[in-house]
């Protein structure tokens, strides 16, 4: 017998160039008076925050820009945007970047919304009101945050990712306009393409997948597979930037609803501790994981080898299994991620101390294979 299963998404979700145009209309239609913008200084410096502000300053709508966000966004990054937001009065979020302007702006939502500190939502469904309106305006093909229950905030006393999962942060309206994704530069659109990849693996293979979330990963990976690539050699390629923002969007489905694995729970533990990007960890750590999940998901590890575009006729399913694990690793290395983590600082001193938090990391739950804390830092150790 199938377990039940949920499903959640943004209400309203908008694709295609120039998509980005309906801002002022929808902002309209949430009957909001004054929305806090949360991004960050590059987008500023690009002039991303501008395109957005001209928009709404045109249609006569009022704002304030909260554009601190910084990397991996913390607790207090978070506090400082809730601050940002009652002191301008505000009454509605508008996120505006990759995963870390929406992650802090879930994050500024929870507390203007249920008060308290970020820690308090730390968990499952913890928060009790809902969020003021909210916007997320996506720039990367690669977290899905836009789109998604999930929000990561590094807790600044022990440098820990905390994983909040709550239903209640789910955006009004995702916007992905692939015309805001056209100057990613080529290690930025690698790492966030791989963080798609690695978001439709774990959701096939894990133990809350379900037929839904099972479609929406392997048509990701399928898109993956054709036009990251191209979207890193050629970053103009409207094309490819369109199909990767429809693919890390359809892995963002899968994975809100399927729930993720090890490579999660372990990479959390890098960014939280060495403030690396997520992406990057990700992509390190995925053929390392899958290699420990193989006994756990065979068939479903040759699926992706088949949606990765392996040739697997004929073969044994633990051969087309492991052909997975290939494909993955040589789509890494043509876009050009780091070969190891050694090479991104990581201790192996270190090592202990994640892997305890690894193990007590929200996304641990639903990898195919139990590991234990030796296996979870073989697996480390393999990826230095």
């Amino acid at each position: 017998m199938s377990k039940n299963a949920s499903f959640f998404m943004p209400v309203v979700s908008l694709f295609g160039a120039n998509v980005l145009s309906e801002l002022p209309d929808r902002v309209n239609s949430l009957g909001v008076g004054k929305p806090l913008i949360v991004t960050d200084k590059g987008m500023t410096e690009l002039g991303y925050t501008k395109r957005v502000t001209d928009l709404l300053e045109v249609a006569g709508i009022e704002f304030a820009v909260f554009d601190e966000t910084v990397p991996n966004p913390t607790d207090d990054n978070v506090k400082q945007g809730s601050r940002a937001y009652n002191d301008n009065k505000c009454d509605m979020l508008i996120s505006l970047g990759g995963g870390s302007a929406h992650d802090c702006c879930k994050g500024v939502g929870l507390l203007v919304s249920n008060g308290g500190v970020i820690s308090d939502y730390e968990g499952v469904d913890m928060s009790k009101k809902p969020l003021p309106p909210y916007i997320a305006i996506n720039t990367t093909a690669g977290t899905a945050s836009e789109l998604t229950r999930f929000t990561i905030i590094t807790n600044t006393s022990n440098h820990v990712k905390m994983a909040i999962v709550d239903w209640r942060v789910t955006p009004d309206l995702a916007i992905n306009d692939p015309l805001l994704m056209l100057n990613m530069p080529p290690s930025l659109t690698a790492a966030t393409g791989m963080d798609a990849l690695t978001h439709a693996v774990e959701a096939y293979v894990s133990t809350d997948a379900n037929p839904v979330t099972d479609a929406c990963a392997l048509q990701a990976i399928r898109l993956i597979a054709r036009y990251l690539r191209v979207a890193v050699a050629r970053g103009d390629d409207l094309e490819a930037r369109d199909r990767m923002a429809y693919a890390q969007y359809l892995a963002g489905m899968a994975f809100n609803n399927a729930g993720l694995g090890h490579v999660h729970a372990m990479s959390h533990q890098l960014g939280g501790m060495y403030d690396l990007p997520h992406g990057v960890c990700n992509a390190l750590l995925l053929p390392h994981v899958c290699e420990a999940n193989l006994m756990a998901a065979q068939e479903r590890y040759a699926d992706i080898a088949e949606a990765l575009g392996e040739n697997t006729y004929g073969l044994a399913v633990r051969e087309a299994a492991a052909m997975a694990v290939v494909a993955i690793r040589c789509l890494s290395a043509d876009v050009g991620i780091p070969s190891n983590l050694s090479d991104l600082g990581v201790k192996d001193e270190d090592i202990e101390t994640m892997v305890t938090h690894a193990q007590q990391d929200v996304c641990a739950a639903t990898n195919p294979r139990r590991l234990n804390d030796k296996e979870v830092a073989a697996i480390f150790r393999a990826a230095m």
